[in-house]
């Protein structure tokens, strides 16, 4: 299969209506507590700004609709499954959002078409990287975000193509300059799915033991949105408006009910580094983490 004649490929332009209370839910569901009034009540309300990450699992409110999420991956994914016969594995491996402007957090639509911008070469039985970006416009054309994700497929690896790029994210060797706990609730993983990822595997525990999970996990761009309200908290407590970028590599599972740790590194005014661990097993969720800011 010629993989290249993909890129420039997209699932078409589509766009999403909200309202506060859609912007209420989805602080809730990435761990607003009672004193984050700011993201869960009308009045002086504000947006988390990995909102704009909603687009790109989102099969809730799409128009036109679709019945389950269909990343722009998934045309690479559908491709390589009619080839082979059977399914194809995948893992949602990277992710950053950059900022351009404040979300509006009381209405508003969200237009959007997530595009493959390139496909690189992991190499002989280690498969490919699929890389897409969704940028997110107002009605008014106005850019608000883009969304950069690189999902990986167990197949296909060797083609010839390029090989995946490094992330220049170092943490240090050092203690974290300041750490946040978050606990998730036994029913997190039911919560943010009604934010639009409707992903099975996240709910259905025979879903999950068929793609070799003990019981449904977290979902990443869920642990994403912590991280983001997390680093907020700790950087620029009360200005979510102020954030450019957050970027981080998706590392390993967690499930409902499991305490979150983000270790944070300030490197200088506007830029930190942070891990997001789970507690309980000691393993990173989030790892070589970049926040910056204005």
């Amino acid at each position: 299969m010629d993989l290249m004649k993909f890129i420039g490929t997209s699932t078409g332009p589509r766009k999403i209506e909200y309202n506060w209370r859609d912007m209420a839910l989805y602080a809730l569901a990435v761990g607003a507590g009672e004193k984050d009034l700011q993201y869960t009540f009308e009045k002086n309300m504000k947006a988390i700004p990995s909102f704009g990450t909603v687009p790109y699992w989102n099969a809730v409110n799409n128009y036109p609709q679709r019945p389950a999420p269909y990343p722009g991956a998934f045309v690479v994914r559908e491709a390589l499954e009619r080839e082979e016969g059977g399914i194809v594995k995948g893992l949602h491996m990277e992710h950053t959002l950059v900022m351009h402007r404040p979300i509006d957090p009381i209405k508003g639509s969200l237009v959007f078409e997530d595009t493959i911008t390139n496909i690189y070469d992991r190499g002989e039985g280690k498969g490919i990287i699929v890389e897409t970006k969704v940028p997110v416009y107002d009605e008014a054309g106005n850019l608000l975000c883009e969304n950069i994700s690189n999902t990986m497929f167990f197949t296909h690896g060797g083609f010839g193509g390029e090989a995946p790029k490094k992330s220049s994210v170092k943490i240090p060797d050092r203690e974290p300059d300041c750490s946040l706990e978050s606990v998730l609730s036994p029913t997190a993983n039911m919560l943010y799915r009604l934010t639009g990822d409707t992903n099975r595997v996240h709910a259905d525990p025979e879903v999950a033991q068929a793609e070799g999970f003990p019981r449904p996990f977290m979902q990443g761009l869920c642990s994403f949105g912590y991280a983001c309200r997390m680093a907020i908290e700790a950087l620029i407590p009360g200005e979510p408006e102020r954030m450019t970028c957050i970027s981080a590599q998706m590392r390993s599972i967690c499930f409902p009910g499991s305490t979150l740790r983000l270790d944070v590194w300030k490197e200088e005014e506007g830029r930190a580094v942070f891990r997001l661990v789970c507690v309980e097993d000691g393993k990173p969720v989030l790892d070589r983490g970049l926040f910056t800011w204005k």
